[in-house]
């Protein structure tokens, strides 16, 4: 019995990667290796390069056939935000989203995890990590190359003639619900809500979307499925990429509240837990420590300034955001090295002051009290719950500079900020 149950393991991973090695077949385009006459890769030495990539293989595509991978002559900035789930990611990627030079994509790795490994929690498998990574670094690429065909090989039902009505969290992106992607909506509607895009824009026509892309200055993706930074090494030190990172963290104790509130299936022990006082003996308590260890871990090598982030990486608390939004994006855009046109400035004073408009009340909305909002896991989560947080996350609370608390009164005392000044520089 035992036996056959390793079996059907072993199994079910061979098949993971088959799937993901018959993907990297099918479309080669991303993965080939052309000579950069950029000085900046002076002294990197002879790379070796598929011969199907060859100028004038027979029956390959040349490197002038990929003149964006061949030399990134404009610099096209490649901006990254790595966060989690409910740490106020959508609330950054809106910040990016807004800004007229830049074309944003919601987090589009959801295709690979769903596609590769659709039932996956929050496993530690050396193998489904790997494959799971190996794809999500050749989609970014990809797509920091304005290449979305390439997306398709993940989306399901597969997209028929290049379009798609099943492309995640479509309505997100600006670039996505404008000309020439969509004409429901012409160059004066600047705030176009997620679900009339979704509604008036059809499908969505994967031709024209690169075409929109194309046309942009930058390019900004938010993801929420790779754990570290470290995963992401092999595409900062790619030489034909740009890369900045924006990792932006939460207190893990707001995080928890707001996954309790917003993922009720997954969380339905907690929720238990919380309304009774009595923690279930099979809650699993993987769906906490894995935010506090893959936070601590990825802060870590930030913040140890490794040379292959030099320039490239800034922490960003969403707490520190969500009390002054107006000063910290301009931080962010200092960062980038982007002025913060109009068209932000603008969406910040209309999202962070609070809504009753039943668009706040959604679970991956944005507009909101972002301030109050902050620190309102203080209200909702009990006091056991809390203190069981702080004991499992106590390396992470104290690197980023949140407090822990010793009683129900000092919880519930919102006159007192668990949240300490604290600065982080960007690493320049």
């Amino acid at each position: 019995m035992q036996c056959s149950w390793k079996s059907v393991i072993l199994l079910a991973l061979a098949s993971i990667a088959i799937q993901y090695t018959a993907i990297r077949t099918l479309t080669s385009k991303p993965f080939q290796l052309c000579p950069l006459p950029s000085p900046q890769n002076c002294g990197l030495g002879a790379q070796e390069t598929d011969p199907a990539f060859e100028r004038g293989a027979a029956g390959g595509a040349g490197c002038d056939d990929y003149p964006y991978f061949s030399i990134n002559a404009t610099r096209k900035l490649h901006i990254l935000v790595l966060a989690t789930t409910r740490s106020g990611s959508s609330f950054v990627g809106q910040l990016l989203n807004q800004h007229q030079e830049i074309f944003y994509l919601f987090e589009p790795l959801y295709h690979v995890y769903a596609t590769l490994v659709p039932r996956q929690s929050h496993t530690r498998n050396p193998t489904d990590r790997r494959v799971t990574l190996g794809a999500s670094r050749d989609l970014l690429r990809s797509l920091y190359g304005c290449d979305l065909y390439f997306l398709e090989n993940y989306i399901k039902p597969t997209p028929s003639n290049h379009t798609t009505d099943k492309l995640f969290r479509r309505g997100a992106s600006r670039a996505l619900c404008q000309q020439p992607v969509c004409d429901a909506f012409g160059p004066g509607d600047v705030n176009v809500e997620e679900g009339d895009c979704v509604r008036k824009c059809s499908t969505l026509n994967m031709t024209l979307a690169t075409e929109a892309c194309h046309e942009k200055k930058h390019v900004a993706i938010k993801v929420v499925r790779v754990p570290e930074i470290g995963d992401l090494r092999a595409l900062v030190d790619d030489p034909r990429l740009n890369i900045k990172v924006i990792q932006l963290v939460r207190d893990p104790r707001g995080i928890l509240s707001s996954r309790i509130e917003t993922f009720r299936d997954p969380y339905r022990l907690w929720r238990i837990w919380r309304a009774t006082g009595r923690r279930p003996y099979n809650l699993d308590m993987n769906q906490l420590t894995v935010i506090c260890e893959d936070f601590f871990g990825s802060v870590s090598t930030g913040l140890s300034h490794p040379q292959w982030l030099k320039g490239k990486y800034m922490l960003v608390r969403y707490e520190d955001l969500a009390r002054n939004p107006l000063l910290k994006t301009q931080e962010i855009y200092d960062f980038l090295g982007l002025p913060m046109d109009k068209n932000v400035k603008h969406w910040i004073r209309a999202n962070t002051r609070g809504s009753n408009e039943p668009s706040a009340k959604h679970k991956f909305g944005t507009v909101r009290d972002s301030a109050a909002n902050a620190e309102s896991w203080r209200l909702k989560l009990s006091y056991d719950i809390v203190e069981s947080t702080q004991t499992v996350c106590q390396k992470v609370l104290k690197q980023l500079g949140y407090k822990a608390v010793k009683s129900v009164e000092e919880l519930r005392n919102m006159s007192f900020s668990l949240v300490q000044d604290k600065i982080f520089v960007p690493f320049l």
